[in-house]
């Protein structure tokens, strides 16, 4: 499987914020796009998810299916998909059926640390605990692409290193990782894409 990027453009509210961008990730390789402040990573993700549509160029998945991008994707944004109102497993549990998972939902909670709270109310969390039940979608639902915005915005140390072994497992099982990033997110040998540079 293989994601290719061929002279993708996008525009936002009349103004262009990219073009000319080209990029391949293969299965079991993981892509850091970085680059300042509206340069366009998170409407990359956002592109490739199939949530915004291309200006120009071409976005192909290689692979043997004939489900889309997005089908095959996980997207987690920079801002948490969490309903507040409702408990923290009643949000995974949706997710999980939203994105046609049959997955361990009570299992995903226990490997982000969660599984404790499972009946509290999610608007009753912190942020770096509404990011690990973000996160916590990933594990319940397996799909081969994660696109992940800032993924380790909000988080403390320890769920840093929980998020980097599950990025190494995800890889190492034939997965691919696009994140966009201002930081490290615990990755080596990561391929880089740089946004807003002349």
């Amino acid at each position: 499987m293989r994601l290719v990027a061929d002279n993708i453009a996008c525009v936002r509210g009349g103004r262009q914020v990219f073009a000319g961008v080209s990029f391949s990730v293969a299965a079991g390789d993981a892509l850091v796009v970085s680059g300042p402040n509206g340069a366009g990573k998170s409407s990359l993700l956002r592109m490739i998810a199939g949530l915004v549509r291309l200006a120009a160029g071409r976005l192909a998945l290689q692979h043997g299916s004939e489900a889309s991008i997005g089908e095959q994707a996980h997207y987690l944004g920079h801002v948490d998909a969490v309903k507040p109102a409702l408990t923290v497993q009643e949000n995974l549990r949706f997710w999980a059926g939203y994105l046609g998972g049959k997955g361990d939902v009570a299992g995903a909670l226990d490997t982000l640390g969660l599984g404790r709270l499972g009946d509290l109310p999610a608007g009753c969390l912190s942020a770096g605990q509404k990011r690990r039940l973000s996160i916590a979608r990933l594990v319940a639902v397996e799909r081969p692409i994660w696109l992940l915005d800032e993924p380790a915005s909000a988080l403390d140390s320890n769920a840093q290193t929980t998020l980097a072994e599950l990025m190494h497992a995800h890889l190492r099982n034939g997965g691919m990782i696009v994140a966009a990033s201002h930081g490290p997110i615990g990755l080596d040998n990561t391929r880089a894409l740089q946004l807003g540079t002349a």
